[in-house]
């Protein structure tokens, strides 16, 4: 992308600004679901936050024919760059009325919980206002979710960082193992940011 994006600019008034972030869990592949549902709400707006391996699950493409924005690491500092200029992950942090990792990778969920900002995603999420509802939605291999760092990472996130936390669920999983690790249902996913914002359909 070759034009600079600026919260004042790109702020409409009266509309829920809704940030998804995409991370490198199989669950990813729900995230044009995700957007397109949203956009049947009236008055929202979506911007869209692809960790690299996150389009591995799906094409960005089938996201922005909707007319959202998806927002990779090549995006945070343009080789055209100077001092002054917009920074990408304050921007958008400054746009977002609330923020949705959906899906919540292992990795990422580490990250977090350790003030990592080596991507444009954990570097917003580190720039985050404590005032922004951030809602994490986990996703991974069961036994990855029941390591013990797990536990420790999902503690810090609501405890000390204050975001919200949904799921996983149990479910058959994309690796073929059943248990707990699977991404919330993809409706439950928007339906937080409905109740949050009390939305209506459009139309």
């Amino acid at each position: 992308m070759t034009s600079a994006f600026v919260s004042d600019a790109e702020r409409t008034s009266g509309h829920t600004h809704v940030l998804l972030i995409t991370t490198g869990s199989v669950a990813s592949v729900k995230a044009p679901l995700i957007v397109e549902e949203l956009l049947r709400y009236a008055n929202v707006k979506v911007e869209v936050v692809a960790t690299t391996p996150s389009l591995a699950f799906y094409d960005a493409g089938s996201i922005r024919r909707l007319g959202v924005r998806v927002w990779t690491d090549e995006d945070e500092w343009p080789a055209a760059y100077k001092i002054g200029d917009p920074i990408l992950h304050i921007e958008l942090r400054r746009w977002a009325d609330t923020v949705l990792v959906a899906p919540c990778s292992a990795n990422t969920l580490s990250k977090i919980a350790h003030g990592a900002c080596d991507n444009l995603a954990t570097s917003l999420m580190r720039a985050l206002a404590p005032a922004t509802p951030t809602y994490v939605f986990p996703a991974m291999n069961t036994l990855m979710y029941e390591h013990p760092l797990t536990a420790e990472h999902l503690r810090v996130v609501r405890d000390v960082v204050k975001y919200h936390v949904v799921g996983p669920v149990g479910k058959l999983l994309a690796c073929g193992d059943t248990g707990i690790g699977a991404m919330t249902e993809w409706r439950d996913v928007v339906q937080v940011v409905v109740d949050s914002f009390n939305l209506t359909r459009s139309g």
